[in-house]
């Protein structure tokens, strides 16, 4: 286990990175935008459960090897990005479905939680902050440097949640609002789909927010 000290150093380290609107927000944001508070959150849980793989593999050591391959960093970007783009057309094809404030969910859970999981296992940023940022806060005295690092990687996840869950129950919120009009709903599930696909290209440039 890390010490105290360096964990509650950590917290406040990626708590200042994640706070900052980044494209984990902008992915939240369109997703609550989308398919309301309560598959925005499930996309928030999807997106950090697809953390963890990358979490493990940063802490065994294969998250250096992705992050120094130019190859291999380049598909996982390009694929991460691909899937957002595909995400954000198939919102605004079917933008006018289920605008009624009764409507049924478009999407199961499970299927809403795995494709923010795609998403969250295709972003080669977190890959990139985690063998940046994590062996700073490591106690190599204490020795167990993978496990230390995992315990790191879940307090990333747990403050990574408590912040987009929020950003995710805003902009929900906002979207009942504009359920009472379905032809505004309409045109804001058009706008979320819009944010996915313009994320997709921010995933492709250089760029350090999360």
């Amino acid at each position: 286990m890390p010490p105290l000290t360096n964990t509650l150093a950590f917290a406040l380290a990626a708590f200042a990175i994640i706070i900052i609107p980044g494209p984990s927000v902008l992915f939240v944001i369109g997703r609550s935008i989308s398919l309301g508070r309560r598959g925005g959150l499930l996309s928030v849980l999807g997106n950090e459960l697809g953390g963890i793989p990358l979490i493990t593999a940063v802490a065994l050591g294969v998250g250096t090897i992705v992050s120094e391959s130019i190859l291999i960093f380049s598909i996982v970007k390009i694929a991460g990005a691909a899937y957002l783009a595909y995400l954000g057309i198939q919102t605004i094809r079917h933008r006018n479905e289920g605008t009624a404030v009764a409507a049924p969910a478009p999407a199961t859970s499970r299927r809403i939680v795995l494709q923010g999981f795609l998403v969250g296992i295709t972003n080669p940023k977190t890959i990139v902050f985690f063998v940046a940022v994590l062996p700073q806060f490591v106690s190599y005295d204490r020795g167990m440097i993978p496990v230390q690092m995992l315990v790191l990687g879940l307090v990333f996840t747990v403050v990574a949640f408590a912040s987009d869950g929020t950003w995710a129950l805003i902009a929900g919120t906002a979207r009942t609002w504009f359920a009472t009009s379905p032809r505004r709903l309409g045109r804001m599930k058009g706008i979320g789909g819009g944010m996915m696909i313009g994320l997709s290209g921010v995933l492709l440039l250089t760029g350090n927010k999360r």
